[in-house]
């Protein structure tokens, strides 16, 4: 029987290269079918979806009154109504920023396996989020390039047998650029990225490697590894996406050509591998580079490391002062560089908070938002 997919965020870049791999996937012996899909407030591509897969039932997230006639539910509630009454195999969750831990929740809730594209449900909820689905006999399969590719190493390996993780990132935009001229970018300049063609939020993340202090957190909980055994190397041409080191010294490494249609293809088909035309790399005449980043063009790595030795409240801060900081850097409030200020200054405060429910997790990523907004209100240009 054909693999039922819910897809939520399908407006995003994961939603649409989501889109794709259940596309391509007609064709074959193990096809995909689209069950539901939601989009925030993009009636355009509700439509077209509706008008590609009838038989979807579609979500608008946004405001009631603007849904599109295509819609089966529309408002707050719509994605909770679409995930409780629409029975699917694995729900996509590319719903970008916190608001996506809600989204996890749901799924799990309602017994559907999780393509986990979603950042911050693991750096704010993912001891919570794994109970829920060891209780319900479910698994969380990661999506991100970097933690998709770990997963494959470990599962073929065994983290009995590995000793250090490595992830790596493209270095963003900034990479080469003088350090005096990095408070003249502007979050334009932040979102031309090299490599990957992504949503702003996340371009932005890149261009500060703030998405790799996310990555590092979520490495860390996924597979259980001290953050002092995971590595994080800058690698230009985006070809190895993540490495291994074994207890015997070796180094495994998974290698592709960026596109983040292959690790959603695997986690469509999770368990099984089947025959993928995306990501085929060849290798002959590549030139593969690999640099230490600087800590002091890149400090929201290094917060994100002091986050996780201060604990999963702290984990939980770091997550909310860097969307409120990328936020109003790309409203034109604060510079490039005072994106990492606020991140840093939001952590001096206290965050010896005890992290027991997903209640406590949204209080505290709460209290977060509140000190960088402050902060935000009061920073110098």
């Amino acid at each position: 029987m054909p693999k039922r997919i819910i897809i939520l965020g399908a407006a995003g870049s994961i939603g649409r290269q989501s889109i794709e791999v259940i596309r391509q996937s007609a064709a074959t012996e193990e096809p995909l079918v689209l069950a539901g899909f939601s989009v925030h407030h993009n009636a355009k591509v509700l439509l077209s979806l509706k008008n590609e897969f009838p038989h979807a039932r579609a979500a608008y997230t946004g405001d009631a009154a603007s849904a599109p006639t295509g819609a089966d539910w529309a408002g707050p509630e719509a994605l909770a109504q679409l995930l409780s009454a629409v029975q699917a195999d694995i729900v996509v969750n590319g719903i970008a920023g916190a608001a996506g831990l809600s989204a996890s929740i749901l799924a799990l809730q309602n017994r559907m396996h999780l393509a986990l594209a979603n950042k911050e449900s693991i750096v704010m909820g993912y001891r919570l989020l794994k109970q829920l689905a060891d209780d319900n006999d479910l698994s969380i399969i990661p999506v991100d390039s970097e933690h998709a590719a770990l997963f494959q190493l470990t599962q073929k390996i065994g983290m009995h047998a590995i000793a250090e993780l490595t992830i790596t990132a493209s270095g963003g935009p900034f990479r080469t650029l003088p350090l005096e001229r990095l408070a003249e970018m502007t979050a334009d300049d932040a979102c031309k990225h090299p490599v990957w063609k992504m949503g702003r939020k996340i371009s932005i993340d890149s261009a500060t490697m703030a998405n790799k202090g996310l990555e590092l957190i979520e490495a860390s909980k996924l597979f259980d590894m001290p953050q002092e055994h995971i590595r994080v190397l800058i690698h230009p041409q985006s070809y190895v996406h993540a490495m291994v080191r074994t207890f015997d010294g070796a180094l495994y490494a998974q290698i592709s050509e960026p596109d983040m249609r292959l690790p959603i293809h695997a986690a469509l088909h999770w368990p099984h591998t089947y025959p993928s035309p995306f990501g085929h790399a060849e290798l002959a005449g590549k030139t593969l580079e690999f640099f230490e980043p600087e800590r002091n063009r890149y400090p929201l790595v290094w917060l994100a490391r002091n986050a996780m030795d201060a604990g999963d409240a702290a984990c939980i801060a770091y997550n909310a002062a860097n969307e409120i900081a990328v936020a109003r850097f790309d409203a034109a409030r604060i510079r490039f560089t005072q994106i990492a200020q606020v991140v840093s200054e939001t952590l001096a405060h206290s965050w010896n908070l005890p992290v027991s429910s997903f209640e406590d997790i949204f209080d505290i990523d709460m209290k977060a938002r509140q000190i960088s907004e402050e902060l935000v209100e009061h920073i110098a240009w």
